[in-house]
């Protein structure tokens, strides 16, 4: 499908070029997409399907707004009122005849003869709140797309007949160092700070923050504010901080760029995201909050009223707003494990629900309804389309009905049925070692059928057995490093007498095009086996999304380079590598290969993500059977400074669902 994207994008100051250049980056991805950020001659809709508008309430979104008119698509309104817009285009440009034209179209008779005898004559400024400006617009389009239920009531309220799907606003999780932005701040680490960020508006309810704020200050001293933001000529911030008498705990820090605005959020504690009134819009400032795992207050109107309860505190916007946000700032300050508890489930939310990937997928689902004139039934119906299912389910899932399926539910695996396959005593040495991440391998592995197929890379055929005969998967294979074309038929036998055979193919899993047909496995093994990669480890990753099937799974084990274990040796001045050492080569001149780069469970995600994987599962645990240290010191540690105290286990044990080809042969995060 060939989409025509009208957006304004970076270095544009709007929020919604923030988000358009985030949406591009994922739906390229999925579809044909042509970006257009200003206003061109060269537009010709004969050469794209759809047409796509973000339509903001500000003069960047001008050239937006005259191509919907021209050439009708579908609308993306990010808020449930376009009278700014229109007056900046058309008073602001001496154009008076338009504006009366465009207040008839959308008001009333007396809206109209307020515009002519008030406005026109500057006696009073435009009526922006009550003549919302909508009409023209949804009059030509073919579809709209909005972030919450409550605009959608209001674009039906103005007329639109058309289909609508809410689809939520996408979220950023920037990753940033709290502690080194807290040090630029001058704080410790256990200084209470509260933020509000954003364009200061006198309706983000800032003078009522700040009135708030100075009663905290009575039972909490030290606590501290930050501003950050440009302030609107109508507030006189500065006035209203020094009457308060609150200047030595409030700081205002103006306009920054991006990458110091997600610093200061992260430097936070405490979010405040109000405002009254509301036309409905959403808020890119608050989904960096949410994604960054901040605990946020947020004013209970308009679309943030449909904000899940147990992800962010609602203030009512009546008499009893300021006493309510003294009383939860005074309870988050007071108890910092409810203010880590609430950002905890927001970021795991937004995570959830609000991801790039899954904001495009149902942007391209509506747009290919549209186009194609299906599904606008439950399209019109304000609800969101479900994620694209681009791909059809497993040979697996196709046998069950859908509240058959169970993800990676089996039986558990006794350790001694691992430890029955290992008759020698090298390898019944390394089994008992490795029992325990054995058998959590085979218990995140999902089950198979006789129609199935699995790979094992990396295989010693301790685990491989159990692929066929407890997880039922009909066809097994395995792998291992060596000669592209070689292979060799194994054949092992229990201490029961049980025997398993099967093929190994031997090949350089960082250069070798897999001897693997395309999309020929249900779900691959790659354990114990990335970390040892030296040059290339995404053309690994690239050759195993190539053999999965659609939505086949894709299990990776390997040590945490973050564990506990590892912050414990860092900080006593020992190297931090699961397994740093060089490996003294055999009699035979043959070396093994030593680990080479150690990941992170974060990174598990980012590799999932960038190659073409929605992440089912992160976790971590323990990695080798044999005594180990106490850390308890190090979680004190963790406490004490506000870092994660999760995923710290010694090795990562992760799952991926295929979704769709490769997004990123070389992740700038993995390559230089």
């Amino acid at each position: 499908m060939r989409i025509a994207f009208f957006s304004p994008l970076p270095p544009a100051k709007s929020g919604i070029a923030d988000y358009s250049a985030a949406l591009l980056q994922e739906m390229k991805r999925m579809a044909d997409v042509t970006e257009f950020s200003a206003r061109r001659g060269d537009y010709d809709p004969s050469q794209f399907d759809i047409a796509l508008y973000q339509i903001g309430n500000n003069i960047h979104h001008d050239f937006c707004y005259d191509a919907a008119l021209r050439h009708p698509g579908v609308a993306v309104i990010h808020e449930a009122n376009l009278h700014h817009l229109i007056a900046e285009m058309t008073i602001k440009r001496g154009d008076w005849d338009a504006y009366m034209a465009e207040v008839k179209w959308n008001g009333s008779a007396a809206d109209l003869e307020y515009a002519t005898h008030r406005v026109r004559t500057l006696q009073a400024g435009p009526q922006y709140e009550t003549v919302p400006m909508l009409r023209r617009l949804l009059g030509c389009a073919r579809g709209a797309i909005v972030h919450s239920n409550c605009v959608a009531a209001e674009l039906r309220k103005n007329g639109f007949a058309g289909p609508i799907a809410r689809i939520p606003h996408g979220a950023w999780i920037p990753a940033a160092d709290r502690m080194g932005w807290r040090t630029r701040l001058g704080l410790d680490e256990s200084t209470p700070l509260i933020g509000i960020f954003g364009f200061l508006k006198p309706y983000k309810r800032i003078a009522e923050s700040l009135r708030a704020f100075r009663r905290l200050l009575r039972v909490e001293p030290g606590v501290k504010m930050i501003l950050v933001g440009e302030a609107h000529p109508e507030l006189r911030l500065d006035a209203i901080i020094r009457s308060l008498g609150i200047s030595d705990s409030v700081r205002t820090l103006g306009f920054t760029p991006i990458e110091d605005f997600a610093g200061y959020i992260a430097a936070s504690d405490i979010v405040l995201n109000l405002r009254f009134p509301t036309v409905g819009e959403n808020s890119g400032t608050l989904m960096r909050c949410l994604g960054l795992g901040k605990a946020v207050l947020v004013s209970d109107v308009g679309s943030f009223s449909e904000l899940p309860d147990d992800i962010c505190l609602k203030v009512p916007v009546d008499s009893t707003e300021e006493d309510l946000l003294f009383e939860y700032l005074s309870t988050l300050v007071s108890r910092p494990d409810l203010r880590l508890e609430l950002g905890e489930r927001a970021q795991r939310w937004v995570e959830l629900e609000c991801n790039w990937s899954s904001v495009a997928e149902r942007y391209v689902a509506f747009l290919e309804a549209v186009v194609n004139g299906r599904d606008l039934d439950s399209a019109s119906s304000g609800e969101s389309l479900p994620t694209n299912d681009r791909f059809p389910r497993g040979a697996r899932e196709q046998a069950l009905a859908p509240e058959e399926i169970v993800e990676n539910e089996h039986p558990p695996i006794e350790p001694e049925y691992i430890h029955s396959w290992a008759a020698e005593p090298e390898a019944r040495k390394y089994v008992e070692t490795h029992s325990t991440r054995l058998a959590k391998t085979l218990e995140i592995t999902p089950a198979g059928g006789p129609d199935d197929r699995i790979l094992e890379m990396g295989a010693y055929l301790q685990i491989t057995p159990a692929l066929h005969t407890r997880l039922g998967y009909g066809e097994v294979r395995a792998c291992y490093y060596g000669q592209l074309g070689t292979v060799e038929h194994r054949r092992v036998q229990s201490v029961s007498g049980e025997e398993f055979e099967c093929d190994v193919e031997l090949f350089d899993a960082e250069k070798d095009r897999f001897p693997y047909d395309d999309e020929y496995f249900s779900t691959v093994l790659c354990c114990e086996l990335i970390e040892h990669l030296f040059n290339d480890p995404m053309h690994m990753i690239s050759e195993v999304n190539r053999i999965l099937q659609p939505g086949g799974y894709f299990v990776l084990t390997t040590p945490n380079i973050v564990s506990l274990r590892a912050i414990s040796a860092i900080l006593q001045g020992y190297h931090p590598g699961f397994f740093p050492a060089y490996i003294k080569p055999s009699e035979s001149g043959f070396v093994d290969a030593r680990h080479n780069r150690e990941y992170t469970p974060r990174e598990m995600k980012f590799l999932f993500h960038d190659a073409g994987f929605e992440t089912v599962s992160v976790e971590t645990g323990a990695f080798r059977d044999e005594p180990k240290p106490e850390h308890e010191w190090v979680l004190h540690l963790l406490e004490k400074y506000r870092l994660p105290q999760d995923l710290r286990g010694d090795g990562i044990y992760a799952v991926g669902r295929k979704t769709g080809p490769v997004r990123v042969r070389y992740p700038a995060w993995l390559y230089n």
